[in-house]
């Protein structure tokens, strides 16, 4: 397992520099100065000059890459902000609990929906209750998260008043900003999970455990759910890794100081360090959940334990 676990941080290196890559090259071809962004439009050619020089604007696209890659492997240093001319990764540090917190309270809104829907979906399959729970996944899935932002805050916070509309001022606050990322996220997981279930529940082993006369429940639950966790779990994890990306026009509606607020406010301003960290950052965090995906498989199948087993001996 641990050599399993240090090979895969190794193949993260070449994924983490080809994003580094492509977004530094996005951000070099993207318009607009960033010297007259932050200065505005009344600062002296001068002043422009000396900002870009400052900053190392004037230098090569590959010096300036190269200059950005070593500051991150020798030092651990993603850059400095244009505007605030503080670390960028200090930044994304003070702002990544808010993140976390939304798409953790986000992952579980998603895995209760989710999970449950499915399996009761499976279970009675083509009820009423299953064309509803479709219908309520296809609407998911199709629904921008934004969209569906602004419809919660419409109801709940301006004609209903019963939830606040922005901020991180308590538990209450955070309702709103996990169902809209979390309703998201539950519909791909009730598919995945209504169509391993119908997979599993139709498998010889189910309808011996019927015939021995165990409850309905536990063969649901103990033999069928367990069995079609490991596709769940990868859907889960990928769900997971996207919350803390696409938690970036949600943190936007709700006012959430997050980091993905933190890029968007960053690509208005044309702040270059700030948004090439910040996708860094969130690049690295989605690969080390995928990881922590593969190692969660050998605790739900003890096939996987054994596979990793053979390879170690």
């Amino acid at each position: 397992m641990a050599k399993y676990i240090l090979k895969r941080l190794l193949m993260m290196l070449p994924v983490l520099l080809g994003v580094a890559f492509v977004v530094f090259t996005l951000m070099y071809i993207t318009p607009g100065d960033p010297a007259k962004v932050i200065l505005g439009e009344s600062a002296t050619p001068e002043a422009i000059a000396a900002f870009r020089q400052e900053m190392g604007l004037d230098n090569p696209f590959l010096v300036r890459f190269f200059d950005y890659v070593k500051g991150i492997i020798f030092h651990f240093d993603f850059g400095t902000s244009y505007q605030t001319k503080k670390p960028v990764l200090g930044e994304i540090l003070s702002r990544f609990p808010d993140t976390v917190t939304l798409a953790a309270l986000s992952a579980l809104v998603a895995v209760v929906v989710g999970v449950t829907l499915g399996v009761i979906s499976a279970v009675k399959q083509y009820s009423l209750f299953d064309n509803l729970a479709s219908i309520i996944g296809l609407l998911g899935v199709a629904m921008p998260n934004f969209w569906m932002g602004m419809m919660l805050v419409l109801i709940f916070a301006v004609y209903l008043r019963w939830l606040p509309a922005s901020g991180t001022y308590g538990p209450k606050y955070w309702i709103l900003p996990s169902l809209t990322l979390g309703f998201i996220s539950a519909a791909s997981i009730m598919r995945t999970t209504r169509s391993q279930m119908l997979e599993v529940i139709r498998q010889d082993y189910i309808d011996t455990a019927r015939a021995k006369g165990q409850d309905e429940m536990v063969i649901i639950l103990r033999h069928a759910l367990r069995n079609a966790m490991i596709p769940i779990i990868t859907v889960i994890g990928i769900q997971f890794g996207q919350m803390l990306g696409g938690s970036v026009l949600v943190e936007t509606v709700f006012s959430i100081p997050g980091v993905g607020r933190y890029m968007i406010d960053a690509i208005k301003a044309r702040d270059y360090p700030v948004v090439q960290g910040t996708v860094l950052f969130l690049s690295a965090c989605f690969s080390f959940v995928n990881l922590g995906v593969d190692i969660l498989y050998t605790f739900i199948d003890p096939k996987m334990k054994t596979m990793y087993a053979k390879k170690k001996s």
